[in-house]
């Protein structure tokens, strides 16, 4: 899952990461709101943003209010240190999904950030199933017909990204982008080579390519 954290603290915002980092979850940062707008309005979706209020450059509230008028329905959990009721309110109303203020316990931060993700994506469990396999993003157990599986953490976030969103065919830019981020140097085959770590870990056509586009994960055909 592909997060934007968008904190001008930058001791808070490497905490966050760092706290993230573990639960496989691809963080890129921004400080400012506009350059947070322009990523959000311009560039690859995200699955998820975490936004501060008291930004430089442009207000958060006004970064949250234009996206949702530019119509995206990314989920937004607000995070501020502006913790009277009237501002909570004028958060939700203008579009967030979640309301978190400062100081906060990471744990909260995480399980608020999980449940935002399962609403988005119209799930009541947590627990991914397609095509005979299992994905705990909680636990990070992988199954596949009853069977543990053992995957690399890119494996697995590359995993997560086709299993949440079983017939959408994923570009190699895109995958690029959910799975390292904007931060890491990429060799130019590393998609490839994680797919093909994925074929032979669980079954051959798990991950099918598409022909000068990318790649799918069909659906099942209980889902079709």
């Amino acid at each position: 899952m592909r997060i934007l954290l968008v904190e001008d603290d930058p001791s808070l915002a490497s905490g966050i990461r760092l706290a993230l980092k573990p639960e496989h979850y691809t963080v890129d940062h921004l400080s400012d709101g506009t350059t947070a707008l322009n990523a959000l309005t311009e560039g690859e979706p995200f699955d998820a943003v975490i936004l501060d209020l008291g930004l430089p450059r442009m207000d958060g509230m006004a970064v949250l209010n234009a996206v949702r008028r530019h119509g995206s329905q990314v989920p937004i959990l607000v995070l501020t240190a502006r913790d009277a009721v009237d501002d909570r309110i004028a958060g939700l109303d203008a579009g967030a999904d979640d309301y978190l203020t400062k100081p906060f316990e990471v744990a909260e931060l995480k399980a608020r950030l999980r449940a935002l993700l399962r609403r988005s994506q119209g799930q009541i469990s947590s627990i991914l199933s397609c095509r005979g396999i299992r994905l705990d993003p909680h636990t990070f157990n992988v199954s596949y017909q009853g069977q543990d599986v053992s995957l690399s953490r890119r494996e697995l976030t590359l995993l997560q990204e086709f299993m949440s969103h079983p017939g959408r065919v994923f570009t190699r830019d895109t995958l690029t982008r959910l799975v390292y981020g904007w931060d890491e140097d990429v060799e130019s085959n590393a998609i490839e080579v994680h797919i093909h770590h994925l074929r032979r870990k669980l079954f051959t056509d798990v991950i099918r390519t598409v022909r000068g586009i990318g790649y799918v994960m069909d659906k099942s055909k209980d889902d079709a």
